[in-house]
């Protein structure tokens, strides 16, 4: 008699409890910059050495961290966040050089593209947009433009990452 009212209440409580609430950051949106997850090599189009990257997903999945560096010293880091309530991916990008760039974007349905504004080396604010797509190989190409004064585009990066 004993175990069915303790098998009774319990059955009773667990009823009167609601769904736990979903966790943060678990929208399929949350999971679009997931392909760029990793450990990488980073080759110029030339198969050249350009550095490594480190892209690893933190604060509960709700971010992803970049930490890159080249052979020659320069290093650098971003933080990527999904922003819900303005449904656009953000980017932070600090380096060793002193850039502060900040892009906004998101998935277009093949790649991950972000723009925003910098100072390009002459000290004008030029527009810089980098796209990250993920090949069928497993690879990622990031293509870096900044928007010259007559509105095209010149190619300031580009980057084949490889899984070490």
């Amino acid at each position: 008699m004993t175990r069915l009212f303790w098998g009774a209440l319990g059955l009773a409580t667990s009823l009167g409890q609601a769904a736990p609430p979903p966790a943060p950051c678990a929208a399929p949106e949350n999971r679009q910059f997931d392909f760029w997850v990793g450990e990488w090599q980073v080759t110029k189009p030339d198969g050249k050495a350009a550095g490594t990257n480190s892209v690893t997903r933190e604060y509960g999945g709700c971010v992803i961290h970049e930490h890159y560096a080249t052979p020659k010293g320069y290093s650098g880091e971003s933080l990527n966040a999904y922003d819900a309530s303005r449904k656009v991916w953000h980017q932070t990008w600090v380096d060793t050089g002193g850039l502060l760039l900040t892009l906004e974007g998101g998935w277009d349905g093949t790649s991950m593209v972000m723009s925003g504004d910098a100072p390009g080396p002459d000290g004008v604010i030029r527009k810089q947009r980098i796209t990250w797509t993920p090949n069928a190989d497993g690879s990622v190409r990031q293509l870096w433009e900044t928007a010259d004064g007559k509105g095209g585009w010149t190619v300031a990066f580009d980057g084949r990452y490889t899984k070490k």
